[in-house]
C-alpha cells in the first residue's frame, strides 16, 4: 500500500504526462535554420528586374539589416537577444505541450495525441514570436513606423501589440473578408494602437485600382502585402513587417519546436506525426523545423504533415516555381509552391490560410520528400474542430483546425490497425474570436465545398 508520499508522487507524475511544462529559463537561447542541414541549397529571392538573386540593398527598402542579415543566413542558429527573451516571457512562453486524453478517449485510439499550446499568447496566437524580434530589429536602427498586411488579423493583432511595446507606430491592412467577418480582431489591433484598413483599400494607388475593377474584391493576403509595401517605401522613417513566408520569420518561430523537443525529451516520447496547418508555412516551420533538421542529420524517423484548405491548396496543386510573394508583383521572386500570384482564394473562415504561395524554405522540404501536404474542405475542418472543443474544452482557430483533423484522422488510421501511434500537433491560435464560424457551422449554413 503507498504511503501518502507515494500518492502525491504518482498523481504528479500522471499530470506531468497531461501538461508537459518547461521552466522560463529553458526558454531557447537560439533560433534554429534550417537552411543549414537541408541537403540542398535553399533557392534565393530574385530581383524581380534582372532576375538575379536580390542583395541586401535590393531589400533594404523594406527591412532592416538586422532582419536582413537573418534572412539571407545559412548559420545553423542565430542568437535570441536577450531583451526578446524577456518579452517572450510576457507572452506565456514556454508554452506547454498538452496531451489530448479526453480526445483520445473520444476517438477510442491506441494513438497518443499531444499538441502544443500557441493559443496562449496576449495576441492568441504564435505570431508574437516573430512580431517581437522584427518590432525590436526596427526599433534598434531607429525605425518609427511599420506596416504590414494580415488575413484573419493573428499577425495585424502581433504587431500591433510588438509596436506598443516598442513606442512605434503600425499601420496594418486587413483582408477585407476577414476586416468584415472578424471585426473584434481589428478592435484588438486598435487597442493596441494600429491604424487598420480593410484590403483592398483607398489608401494606396494599387488599393483603388482594384476597387476600381470590383468594388466589392474581397481582397487576399497577396494584396493587402502590395498595399502594405507601397505604404512603406512611400512613407518616410517606414519598414515593412511580414508576417509568414520570408526565412527570418520562419527562424523565430522556431521557439516552438525546440521547446517540443525538450518537452518530449521530458516524457521519453518519440512522435511518428507532427502536424501543422499551412497558409504561408511559419507555424508549421516554427513547430517542425526543429525536429526535421535531427531528421535531416538521421536522428529520427519523423513524418511531417502540413495540412491546408482545399480552396487553397498550394503545396497540393501548386507548382513549384518563382512567383511574386503579392499580387502586384512588387516583392521579390521567390521560389515555392504557388496557385499563381493572381489566384484570389475563396472567403472561407481560416482567413490566416488564404495566401497563394508557401514559404521558401517548406516548399524546398517538401520538394524533397520530407513534408506531405494534406488538404481539407472547411465543412470537415469545423467538425474536426468541434470536436476538439467538446473534448478538450478548446475552442482552436479555423486555421489551427486543419491540424486537428489531420490528427484526428492518423489516430483514426491508428485505432483501425491497433497501433499506439504518437501525434503531435500545433494548436496555432484559439478561435474566440472566430465565432461567426462556427455560428455558420452548426447552423448548417456553411459552404462545405471551399
Amino acid at each position: 500500500m503507498l504511503n501518502t508520499a507515494g500518492t502525491i508522487s504518482l498523481i504528479m507524475s500522471k499530470y506531468d504526462h497531461m501538461r508537459i511544462n518547461l521552466d522560463v529559463d529553458e526558454i531557447p537561447k537560439k533560433w534554429y535554420n534550417i537552411a543549414a542541414d537541408s541537403p540542398e541549397p535553399i533557392p534565393p529571392p530574385l530581383n524581380p528586374g534582372t532576375k538575379e538573386p536580390a542583395t541586401a540593398k535590393d531589400l533594404e527598402a523594406i527591412f532592416p539589416k538586422g532582419i536582413i542579415a537573418q534572412e539571407v543566413s545559412t548559420e545553423r542558429y542565430i542568437d535570441i537577444p536577450e531583451e526578446v527573451r524577456d518579452v517572450y516571457v510576457l507572452l506565456q512562453r514556454p508554452s506547454p505541450l498538452q496531451r489530448a486524453t479526453r480526445l483520445e478517449k473520444m476517438l477510442k485510439t491506441p494513438a497518443r495525441i499531444y499538441f502544443k499550446r500557441e493559443d496562449l499568447s496576449p495576441g492568441g496566437s504564435h505570431k508574437p514570436n516573430s512580431a517581437i524580434p522584427q518590432a525590436y530589429y526596427n526599433m534598434k536602427e531607429g525605425i518609427e513606423n511599420l506596416t504590414t498586411e494580415t488575413g484573419a488579423g493573428q499577425w495585424g493583432s502581433a504587431l500591433a501589440l510588438a509596436c506598443a511595446f516598442y513606442n512605434m507606430k503600425c499601420t496594418v491592412f486587413m483582408v477585407r473578408v476577414s476586416y468584415d467577418q472578424k471585426p473584434f480582431r481589428r478592435y484588438i489591433m486598435e487597442t493596441y494602437g494600429a491604424k487598420v484598413f480593410a484590403s483592398p483599400s483607398k489608401e494606396t494607388e494599387y488599393g483603388r485600382l482594384l476597387l476600381g475593377q470590383d468594388k466589392d474584391n474581397p481582397g487576399s493576403l497577396g494584396i493587402a502585402i502590395s498595399e502594405a509595401i507601397e505604404t512603406c517605401v512611400k512613407q518616410k522613417n517606414t519598414k515593412y513587417a511580414l508576417g509568414s513566408v520570408a526565412n527570418h520569420v520562419m527562424l523565430h518561430q522556431t521557439v516552438i519546436g525546440q521547446e517540443v523537443m525538450a518537452q518530449l525529451k521530458k516524457v521519453e516520447e518519440t512522435p511518428d506525426y507532427m502536424i501543422g496547418c499551412v497558409g504561408g508555412g511559419s507555424n508549421f516551420a516554427g513547430f517542425a523545423f526543429p525536429m526535421m533538421g535531427e531528421k535531416l542529420r538521421k536522428k529520427n524517423n519523423v513524418e511531417f504533415i502540413a495540412a491546408e484548405p482545399s480552396s487553397v491548396p498550394s503545396i497540393t496543386k501548386g507548382e513549384y516555381r518563382y512567383d511574386f510573394g503579392d499580387t502586384a508583383g512588387m516583392t521579390p521572386l521567390f521560389k515555392m509552391y504557388t496557385l499563381g500570384h493572381e489566384f484570389i482564394p475563396s472567403a472561407i473562415h481560416a482567413g490566416g490560410l488564404r495566401y497563394h504561395g508557401m514559404a521558401p524554405t517548406v516548399s524546398k522540404m517538401v520538394d524533397l520528400g520530407l513534408v506531405k501536404g494534406v488538404a481539407y474542405h472547411q465543412n470537415e475542418v469545423f467538425e474536426a474542430a468541434t470536436m476538439f472543443a467538446k473534448s478538450e474544452g478548446i475552442i482552436p482557430a479555423p486555421e489551427s483546425s486543419h491540424a486537428i483533423k489531420a490528427a484526428i484522422d492518423l489516430a483514426l488510421q491508428a485505432k483501425q490497425k491497433n497501433e499506439e501511434k504518437v501525434i503531435v500537433f500545433n494548436l496555432s491560435g484559439h478561435g474566440l474570436l472566430d465565432m461567426q464560424g462556427y455560428a455558420s457551422f452548426i447552423a448548417g449554413k456553411m459552404n462545405g465545398s471551399m
